[in-house]
Parts: C-alpha cells; structure tokens; sequence
C-alpha cells in the first residue's frame, strides 16, 4: 500500500486543536498530531492544554489534558506510553502491547529515551515539547513512530534512529516490501531559525554534519534542516516529510516555548496512535 503524501492541517474537537493528517488516517488507522496549548484545564503560566508532568503543574490536570487530547483524536481506551526525555538518543521498540511488554517499555522509557516505534495496536506514544523539534513517522503497515529532537538529539541522529527501529519491526512482522522510502515524516511546530540563536561553535558543528543549510548566519541554527537531513539519511524521501512551518517562540499564543517564557511553561505534544 502508498501512503497519501504527508500533510499537516489544524483539526478543532472538543473546545481544543491540533495538527493533524487525516488522508493518513483514513489510510493506514494511525491518528498523528502535534497539539496545541488551548482547551485544557491547567492554570497559567501553564494554560491551558499542558501535556508534560515534570513542569510543575498540578498532576490530576495534566491528567485530564491528556484524556481530552486522546478523546478528541479518537484514540480514547488506548494505553499511554510517555518517555522520560533527557535529550538522548535512545529510541525503544514496542511491537506488542500485552500487559508484561508494555510494562517492560514502561519500565525503560522511565529509564531515559527520546525515541520509540510501536507495531502494537492500542497504544499511544506521547512526547511533550516547548522548542525542540517534534518528529513522527509512519509506515503503510500502520506502524509509527515519535521522536524528540533538541539539539543534541538531532546533532547525535535520533530521527535516523526512530526510522531504524520502525523498520526493524515492520521487518519483524514480515513487512518486506515496505522500506523507509515509504514512510511519511512529519516534523512538528518548534522554535525556526529566526529565533534560535546559539554559538557559532555549535552552528558549525551541526554544518559539519549536516551541511550549510543548517546555518542561518554564524549564529542562528535550523533544525528543521537538520531533522530533514537525518531522515533522509535513514531512506525517507523529500517529498515525503511534511512541516508544520510554525515557530514555538513566534507563536506563543499557540505553543508552549521554553525560550519565550524564560523557563516557566507547559509542553505541548507529538502523538501517534492506532486502534485494533
């Protein structure tokens, strides 16, 4: 099976909105997004659609933005699967979500990763964000996967990595006429270029590994550029990653933005998921 090529559109449910593909859904039963900060019920300077536990926010409203975040993309009775990200690369692999797999991915992912590909059905992965880049792929077998990739993820490859794991389970499950060439990428709201100013060591080591299009000046790195250049190094083509093309920092009223804020905000999300 093709997949659609990747878009991303706003979808409103529920008194909230997020980014979506909804041809991809149709397709393949995978519902993805990249939420946004508005419909949820956390106080400010969380306000309101906080999706991250360790930002300070109170727990039992986090809770019930992450029901009406499932709710509202029809992924609902799914189990939750949240990763402890420490800006690493190492992504886990969920091929069954019986109850003594799950709980061994549960039990690493409190361990550290910024990765994981799923096969199982009934589970969704989600990640949190306020900056770094979102990444999601999905495979015409229904599989996916969701990536988290600051900088020094995205310098260490962790989308080349997602797009590995994702192979290596549809590889597993028999999927032999699918490769990465197949996929759809999707790369989520984050803080662009224009607003992302660092030093010029970094800049030039990400041109090192990426090439010049990661630099805008001597001061200002694109990771977009870099997410495009590690997923392609894993196989997917081109034309075959979407952007949402918003920047977190410009867009506040939008999305959570570590910088923006000065430190004290919520996280927004990158989910994927597919009911049996």
């Amino acid at each position: 099976m093709k997949l659609p090529f990747p878009t991303l559109q706003v979808r409103h449910c529920a008194g909230l909105s997020y980014l979506t593909d909804q041809p991809l859904f149709e397709a393949t039963g995978v519902s993805m997004g990249f939420s946004r900060r508005d419909g949820g019920t956390s106080a400010p300077p969380y306000d309101s659609l906080n999706l991250g536990t360790h930002v300070g926010d109170v727990s039992v409203d986090v809770r019930e933005n992450r029901r009406r975040l499932l709710a509202a993309a029809g992924l609902e009775g799914t189990r939750l699967l949240t990763l402890n990200q420490v800006h690493g690369r190492e992504v886990l692999q969920l091929a069954s979500g019986e109850g003594a797999d799950f709980a061994a991915a549960e039990a690493l992912a409190a361990d550290g990763a910024d990765g994981v590909a799923v096969a199982a059905l009934n589970v969704t992965a989600l990640l949190c964000f306020a900056d770094c880049v979102p990444v999601v792929v999905v495979s015409p077998s229904g599989f996916f996967a969701v990536a988290h990739a600051g900088w020094r993820g995205a310098l260490a490859g962790i989308p080349s990595r997602v797009v590995e794991a994702l192979a290596k389970l549809d590889a597993q499950a028999g999927q032999m006429g699918i490769s990465p060439s197949d996929y759809n990428g999707y790369i989520g709201p984050h803080i662009m270029a224009e607003c992302y100013e660092c030093g010029s060591d970094l800049v030039e080591q990400f041109v090192r590994r990426y090439g010049d299009g990661c630099a805008s000046g001597s001061t200002h790195l694109c990771l977009e550029e870099a997410v495009r250049a590690s997923l392609a190094e894993a196989g997917i083509c081109s034309e075959r990653i979407a952007s949402a093309g918003e920047c977190t920092a410009c867009h506040p009223d939008l999305y959570f933005s570590y910088r923006e804020s000065g430190g004290l905000t919520g996280r927004h999300g990158a989910f994927a998921g597919r009911k049996g």
